[in-house]
């Protein structure tokens, strides 16, 4: 599922957008939620996932590229497009990480030329993300914002960066094989993420968000290998 989200203050576009993105990602076969805001004060209250925006950037009250700055402060991840009639504004769009921008009025090649794109920037995700999957839902983790795994009775826990911790049923050793050499299992509980290790004393790795993980005996003289070729890398 991808979650998709419009932000116009204008509600023709706000319905025209709608349509165009129903229409691309119908013939993709994927399914996907859409969510519509009428303007930028209403989108920070949502505290909903997103996965792709499409923002305004002329409205009433706060605009849209005061908007994206929120937004970004407030670790917003996803895709940003930006609907303009000004080619001008879009100079400002580099400092709030924008994908593309689209020109009013939008038209249906502009439209999917940018979605073609965007799909395949998607799709080559895994490399540097996780797809979840709980139940009907999926959703997309960047593997730097995971401080640790950790499994409790067949469930997999991501502690991630913002404190938010997302958890849905897999193997750990299944989970091992998506993951890369920024991870280490270094219990038979616990994966860490070795860019959010602060220290290691006495068996246990102190992570950056406060979080103490134990090291197997069996497993520390391996972490410690571990540790000092990551750092040599890095």
């Amino acid at each position: 599922m991808i979650h998709i989200a419009i932000c116009d203050d204008e509600r023709c576009m706000s319905d025209h957008i709608k349509a165009l993105v129903s229409d691309f990602f119908r013939k993709k076969n994927r399914e996907i939620t859409i969510k519509s805001f009428s303007c930028g004060e209403e989108l920070l209250k949502y505290d909903g996932q997103i996965d792709i925006l499409f923002l305004d950037i002329q409205m009433k009250g706060m605009d849209g590229m005061e908007t994206a700055r929120r937004l970004r402060a407030e670790k917003f991840r996803g895709f940003l497009i930006f609907i303009t009639v000004l080619k001008e504004m879009v100079f400002q769009s580099f400092e709030v990480q924008a994908y593309d921008y689209l020109v009013k009025p939008v038209e249906v090649q502009q439209f999917e030329k940018t979605m073609e794109r965007l799909y395949v920037s998607m799709s080559s995700a895994g490399e540097d993300s996780l797809l979840v999957q709980k139940g009907y839902e999926s959703r997309i983790i960047r593997k730097d914002d995971i401080v640790f795994c950790e499994i409790i009775d067949r469930k997999i826990y991501l502690n991630l960066a913002s404190s938010e911790v997302v958890d849905y049923y897999e193997r750990i050793e299944n989970l091992e094989t998506k993951l890369d050499d920024r991870f280490f299992r270094c219990h038979r509980s616990y994966l860490i993420n070795l860019k959010h290790l602060k220290g290691y004393k006495n068996g246990i790795a102190s992570m950056d968000n406060g979080s103490e993980i134990p090291v197997s005996r069996l497993r520390s003289k391996e972490f410690s290998g571990v540790v000092l070729q990551y750092m040599k890398n890095m």
